[in-house]
């Protein structure tokens, strides 16, 4: 588990510099990019935990996840100017980040005895809302509900995960391919520009 536990940190820092960058775009002062950068990167999990009352809260119960925000924020107001060039290797981060807090978000949920389904909504929850409360509290409407294939990425991976551990496929390999088809199903609809259907007009409405 300490690969994976060195991903989430990874997964951490992207996201605090992702909800940083927003937070200077916008000319919030310093504590403003700190709260948006910390809601951004932790604030998923902090609400799947406070939803299942599992404690402590995750940043709450490792200081290490502060210290990654902090340093990541530090490191957006230093080198903000090179950032823009990596926006790949940022995607690959933020795309394995959200793959794995899916995934500990699930088994997180399992470990609390929900049902399944609902575990899997949790997992999603981890990945995707500390990006939702960040859009919301920088005035935007959150990007899962409008454009990129995100959560639906992440809810076909906890789908596999389940299905992998009703197989009673080894562990490892469980949350490895279902790490996988996050990242695959994520890369893709990103490459490709891939959406999902968008609700226009009423689907029995005759066409005159």
């Amino acid at each position: 588990m300490d690969i994976i536990y060195s991903i989430d940190i990874i997964g951490t820092f992207a996201f605090a510099i992702s909800g940083a960058l927003v937070a200077m775009k916008k000319e919030f002062d310093v504590f403003g990019v700190i709260i948006i950068a910390f809601v951004t990167a932790v604030g998923g999990g902090m609400m799947r935990d406070v939803l299942i009352n599992a404690h402590p809260i995750n940043w709450i119960g490792d200081i290490n996840y502060i210290w990654t925000i902090l340093t990541a924020v530090v490191f957006t107001f230093l080198f903000r100017s090179k950032i823009a060039p990596l926006r790949r290797t940022m995607f690959l981060f933020d795309t394995i980040g959200i793959s794995v807090f899916t995934l500990l978000g699930l088994q997180k949920g399992l470990n609390y005895d929900l049902h399944p389904f609902v575990a899997l909504v949790m997992g999603m929850v981890s990945a995707v809302f500390g990006g939702v409360i960040r859009d919301v509290l920088t005035r935007k409407v959150p990007l899962i509900f409008k454009k990129e294939i995100y959560a639906s990425a992440c809810l076909s991976g906890g789908v596999v995960y389940l299905l992998l551990g009703y197989a009673e496929v080894h562990e490892d390999l469980q949350f490895i391919t279902s790490a996988l088809v996050i990242i695959l199903i994520r890369t893709v609809a990103v490459v490709k520009e891939y959406e999902l259907p968008k609700i226009t007009k009423d689907l029995f409405t005759k066409a005159s």
